[in-house]
């Protein structure tokens, strides 16, 4: 029932909409104009002697000039003489490039020294000065390219220097000092010259390489060419953030990205390969001042380099405070000191960091912490699925150790910290599960706190809360979202508008009941991998390791019921995952026990007994249907095992495997319309198609456990819910029972067996008929003829004679004829078929001359005109196709 608040309290709540979307429109139209000051073009300057009017437009600002609709781009017109110009003198400077470049490596030898210093002077200056006369005219790309053969002349003028007036000079200190030379001086000529795009850029790239060089050609060790390309990322992400124009600041970014990933490289390598604490320390200072340098970066950084530069500071700081523990201890243990110090990380939430760089730094604990719990996962999968080599000699006898069951070749001794990393992953994520709200409101700062500057860019940038970004600022709000109820980081769920953007914020951010779910289940998850590792590291011996792996099972079906039940909002990931674990856990302890005679039956047991406690006591839906289907599955399995203690071959043991199938069959009788029903007797029939499997290479008990399943069927059809299904394949399972006990006797003439079934199956279908003239005929006489026609067809096509096809033709035509004289369904369908096979088997050995006989090509060909045929008349085959459909259906 709808709640209708008061007039008055509705009115108010009007206001405030109102309110709200006057002052989001007022928003929207000044990001509006502000786009169109930012796409309207800089209106051209004139050549003397220009007309616009003259290519048939009126000039802009004049009388009649019809308004254009918002965001129309008027179409391109012919190229004006002055861009045709511009096209040929970028071309001009581009071959000037080449020319120059020639020069320099071809015919430098053949002038004086004098001549030399002269032309590449004279050159260069030319080069230099042109841009600043060409940009005053307003011929913008021919600067640019005189720029460009500026930059490659100031290059091969450092060439020159090199080879001429210091050629004994080492090359990679003349390279570092000519880099830094050249630096400054491409950035001073961008500086003055503004409306150029390439001297900053160009000045970015050739400041990467004076450090470096210079570290190399000193030959300093790996560690000061480290704090070389750490100081040039540094540089670089100065110039992000402060330098003067997109192409710079861009240049930077990659170039900064580069160099810092190149310094980390190396620090984390010395610190990886240090002999000791004593020496990992140099190679933490490096890494540290790289996180310090990239938290510093992401104060300022807009959202998307602020989140990673906190990723990249984070790792930074523990690869440097956890190498130093980690070189005192052995290398398998080293991965604890790595996660001590990411688990650390966490502590972020409590400083003061901009929220966009304390996310990063929160993510790469995260990254931490995830990168050690997959070095657990080859030890933790060759628990559960080591096992699986007991399947080709079962009941071979207990191993002495739990590791002589599993894999033999994996490395248990490099796995010795492995479950003590899944353990504290556990309890970690256990505690949060546990005080989940306590932790919430831990971070709740991190989660209100804004950005400086609103996070939208660097300074002087417009922020993501302005007009100018776009952004959307709810009016009266300052950052927290609107509606009531408590935070999403706390459980909660907030109301936020839709107009300011409160849907898909809500679909973006996880709510805090989900991440609470989440913990709780990995807590789970982790704790049993822990101790199921465990048992292996420890070599505990293979008693206490089969107990073992049950207990755990039992501990995870506990934790499963329990959970079903629970009304807490976020407990649903728990139980669910514990439901998902525990059949896992149980093939895995099934399949260790099949070492030992005595262990399987114990092991069995006890999962058959717990998953069936377990489903009495979950509540109903899936999970009491999945804790049923074990049961029954351990079920089936000891009835297995108990023909093969009493010495039974397999196809001796089948009838005894059909035990389960039926107690299934009486418990689905019991559970009627239950959920869990109908799974449980899927499983059953499952186990009756493996007594079936078992049973073929014997034809008689072949025969022998069809006819049960087919009692076992006709039992279910008792049931009205189960009869559509179940009674047709009772009816098909004593027809194939039949069949199969008179193939295995040998019998010649099946037809005495089976005209005695089919007479008076047709005598009843025809009374049921006029009893009932809308009863189906495949009901009324599709057993009585399948009775006959199946098993004779089947012969006929082994018989030699000619008088039991001849005899089966005539007896299929003319049940066709009835069917289509009487339009019966079953009798047309049925007869056809049947004729159409007899027919087949008849004219084989013809079929096969004839194709012998002709040209290889010739069934290709005729095949393809077929399709032809059929593709051309498509349609009409499908109308015909459909309606021989329609005139079956109509049939009885």
């Amino acid at each position: 029932m709808e709640h209708v608040p008061p007039p008055a309290e509705e009115l108010a709540r009007l206001d405030r909409e109102l309110a709200e979307l006057d002052a989001r429109r007022a928003q929207l139209l000044t990001r509006r104009a502000w786009l169109l000051a930012a796409l309207r073009p800089p209106a051209p300057t004139a050549a003397p002697g220009w007309n616009p009017s003259a290519w048939g437009a009126p000039a802009a600002g004049r009388p009649g000039t019809p308004a254009q609709p918002w965001g129309w781009v008027p179409p391109k017109q012919a190229s004006a003489p002055r861009s045709a110009q511009n096209v040929l003198l970028t071309l001009g400077g581009l071959l000037l490039t080449v020319a120059a470049v020639a020069f320099t490596l071809v015919s430098w030898g053949s002038m004086g020294i004098g001549g030399r210093s002269a032309v590449l002077a004279a050159v260069t200056v030319g080069a230099l000065a042109a841009p600043a006369v060409l940009l005053r005219r307003g011929l913008t790309a021919t600067a640019e390219a005189l720029a460009a053969l500026a930059l490659v002349l100031t290059l091969l003028d450092a060439y020159a220097v090199h080879a001429v007036a210091v050629p004994d000079t080492d090359g990679l200190g003349f390279t570092a000092v000519a880099a830094a030379v050249l630096a400054a001086l491409w950035t001073a000529y961008g500086l003055a010259l503004g409306k150029l795009h390439l001297p900053l850029p160009a000045a970015v790239v050739l400041a990467q390489w004076p450090l470096l060089f210079g570290a190399w050609a000193a030959d300093a060790p790996a560690l000061v060419v480290g704090w070389a390309l750490l100081a040039t990322a540094v540089l670089d992400g100065a110039i992000a953030l402060w330098g003067k124009g997109t192409g710079a600041r861009v240049t930077a970014c990659v170039g900064g990205s580069v160099m810092a990933f190149s310094a980390l490289m190396v620090g984390l390598t010395l610190s990886v390969t240090a002999s000791g604490p004593l020496g990992a320390l140099a190679p933490g200072a490096l890494l540290l001042t790289a996180a310090a340098a990239g938290l510093a970066g992401a104060w300022r950084a807009p959202r998307g380099f602020a989140r990673a530069g906190g990723v990249v500071a984070g790792l930074a700081t523990v690869a440097a405070v956890g190498g130093v523990p980690a070189a005192a201890v052995p290398e398998d243990w080293g991965v604890l000191a790595y996660l001590a110090a990411g688990l650390a990380l966490t502590a972020v939430v409590r400083t003061r960091l901009p929220r966009n760089a304390a996310i990063g730094v929160l993510v790469a604990s995260a990254v931490v912490v995830a990168g050690a719990l997959a070095g657990a996962l080859p030890g933790l999968a060759a628990v559960l699925l080591g096992p699986v080599t007991l399947l080709s000699d079962v009941w071979a006898g207990s191993p002495g150790g739990f590791r002589s069951a599993l894999d033999p070749t994996l490395p248990w001794t490099g796995l010795a910290a492995a479950p003590v990393v899944l353990a504290v992953s556990a309890g970690l994520l256990g505690a949060a599960y546990r005080w989940w709200p306590s932790l919430a409101r831990i971070a709740a700062p991190l989660i209100a706190r804004e950005e400086p500057g609103s996070g939208g860019g660097p300074a002087g940038a417009p922020g993501a809360g302005t007009p100018e970004a776009g952004g959307a600022v709810a009016p009266g709000a300052s950052g927290a979202p609107h509606g009531t109820g408590a935070p999403w980081y706390a459980g909660g769920r907030a109301a936020t508008p839709w107009y300011a953007g409160g849907r898909s914020a809500a679909r973006r951010r996880p709510s805090g009941a989900a991440l609470r779910g989440a913990a709780g289940a990995g807590a789970a998850v982790l704790g049993w991998g822990a101790l199921l590792l465990a048992g292996a590291v420890l070599d505990v011996p293979y008693a206490v390791a089969v107990a073992g792996e049950t207990v755990l099972v039992a501990g995870l079906l506990a934790l499963a019921v329990r959970g079903t039940g629970s009304g807490r909002e976020g407990s649903a990931a728990v139980p669910v995952t514990a439901l998902v674990a525990a059949p896992a856990g149980a093939v895995s302890a099934g399949l260790l026990s099949l070492a030992s005679e005595g262990a399987s039956y114990a092991v069995f047991g006890a999962l058959a007994a717990l998953f069936a406690g377990a489903a009495v006591r979950a509540g109903a839906g899936v999970p009491r249907a999945v804790f049923a289907v074990a049961a029954t599955v351990g079920c089936t399995v000891l009835t297995g095992f108990a023909g093969r203690s009493l010495g039974l071959a397999p196809h001796e043991a089948a009838p005894l495997m059909l035990l389960v199938p039926a107690l299934t069959v009486l418990f689905g009788a019991r559970l009627r319309r239950n959920p869990a029903a109908l799974p449980v007797e899927l499983t059953g029939a499952l186990g009756a198609l493996v007594a079936v499997a078992l049973a073929v290479p014997d034809a008689p008990f072949l025969a022998l456990v069809l006819a049960l399943c087919g009692v076992l069927a006709a039992g279910a059809a008792v049931r009205p819910e189960r009869r559509p299904v179940a009674a047709y394949l009772a009816a098909a399972l004593f027809v194939l029972a039949t069949w199969v006990r008179l193939a295995a006797s040998e019998v010649s003439f099946p037809e005495a067996y089976t005209l005695p079934v089919t007479v008076p199956a047709l005598v009843a279908g025809f009374l049921r008929r006029r009893k009932d003239p809308e009863a189906s005929s495949w009901t009324a006489y599709g057993p009585g003829l399948a009775a006959t026609l199946l098993p004779s067809l089947a012969v006929a096509w082994t018989d030699p004679d000619w008088q039991r096809p001849l005899l089966l033709g005539v007896s299929a035509l003319v049940i066709t004829l009835l069917g289509a004289r009487y339009r019966l369904q079953a009798l047309l369908l049925l007869g056809g078929a049947v004729l159409a096979l007899d027919g087949l088997h008849e004219l084989a050995p013809y079929v096969v001359q004839v194709a012998g006989a002709l040209p290889r090509w010739l069934p290709p060909a005729l095949a393809g005109l077929l399709l032809l045929v059929v593709g051309a008349t498509y349609e009409q085959r499908l109308r015909d196709a459909r309606r021989l459909k329609d005139a079956l259906g109509r049939m009885r």
